[in-house]
């Protein structure tokens, strides 16, 4: 079997990043991915814009050229995809890792779910957090009309779509949704949008609201999903109201695969699923085995996303090389 210098799980940009770090410092890499690259970009809204500008979303030094400040969710598979062509990284696709294995001899051995296995000197878990969305665990949450993604309007055209989350992605797709003629209830538990919605989305989505033409039910949380109807309670008053609801979306939000870390030996806080690492090498309690991106943030991800994640690339390049490992500009250890 060939043993790899080092095997990065995760072909998002922190991990086409790190892979690009193996590169430049001559080590043989190997990215495994169960899906295709950048496949959680893949699975973004379709009309999605980033919120940090397309300079704060470059990876390897190449520049992201496009005529707007912001990308969009096409223009950022475009580039992550040319970069990873330019660069020549070497991929091994839709592979789903189910496990990682150090042995007497230091390396490790990385094991698929179909059986596959893989060996290096080194490991980076850079699975970000996009795959497990956050579950109200209520009863109905499976139900084949509710969905924890959205991808496009078309679909729920003269619909009642009711949306539960009052973040960025309940925002943006209550807006595409009203603008094609669906009929939108957003349900959040607190008394108002989250305060990390994007700025330019703040005054749109109020003064629908305020016209009527997006409905919301704040204070309120989710207690039943049927077909074609959903109820939720006043978390101040106790009253329980029923809304129609030919389409659900639980927008409110991810979280990284506590399972993987856990079956890859990392040690996790088990409140916060912070896991164990070293805040400067990103080294976790298994030495040789790192975490890169979003994937060590626990229930705080919005503390980390691409424009800081990639930089824990560098870092890990620099200790893995024996060099003075460079600063990150911001650590979670703020956390």
């Amino acid at each position: 079997m060939h043993i790899h210098d080092v095997i990065i799980i995760g072909g998002g940009p922190c991990g086409l990043a790190m892979a690009i770090e193996a590169t430049k410092n001559g080590l043989d890499h190997l990215i495994l991915e169960k899906g295709n690259i950048t496949e959680s970009i893949r699975n973004y809204p379709r009309r999605m814009r980033f919120f940090s500008t397309a300079e704060n979303i470059e990876i390897g030094g190449i520049p992201f050229a496009i005529s707007e400040v912001k990308a969009n969710r096409n223009e950022a598979l475009q580039y992550y995809r040319k970069v990873a062509g330019y660069f020549n990284l070497n991929f091994k696709l839709f592979v789903d890792v189910e496990r990682t294995e150090k042995q007497t001899d230091g390396t490790f051995l990385v094991y698929a779910n179909d059986g596959q296995i893989f060996q290096s000197k080194t490991v980076v878990l850079a699975t970000g957090y996009f795959d497990v969305p956050r579950k109200l665990n209520v009863p109905g949450e499976n139900l084949p009309h509710v969905s924890h993604y959205y991808d496009e309007p078309f679909k729920y055209s003269y619909t009642n779509v009711v949306l539960v989350g009052g973040s960025n992605s309940s925002v943006e797709a209550a807006l595409e949704l009203y603008r094609h003629d669906a009929h939108v209830t957003i349900v959040h538990k607190e008394a108002d949008f989250r305060t990390k919605v994007k700025y330019w989305l703040v005054p749109d989505v109020k003064n629908r609201v305020k016209e009527g033409k997006i409905h919301t039910r704040f204070n309120n949380i989710t207690k039943v999903i049927e077909p074609g109807r959903i109820q939720i309670e006043n978390i101040e008053t106790g009253e329980l109201e029923w809304l129609p609801a030919d389409f659900v979306f639980l927008l409110v939000g991810y979280l990284p695969d506590e399972h993987l870390l856990f079956r890859c030996g990392i040690v996790l806080d088990p409140q916060t699923k912070v896991p164990t690492f070293d805040p400067e090498t990103f080294e976790t309690n298994i030495p040789g085995l790192y975490l890169c991106g979003t994937v060590m943030a626990g229930v705080f991800t919005e503390k980390i996303f691409i424009e800081n994640g990639r930089d824990h690339a560098a870092a890990i390049a620099d200790h893995l090389m024996g060099r003075e490992v460079r600063k990150v500009k911001e650590l979670i250890d703020r956390i």
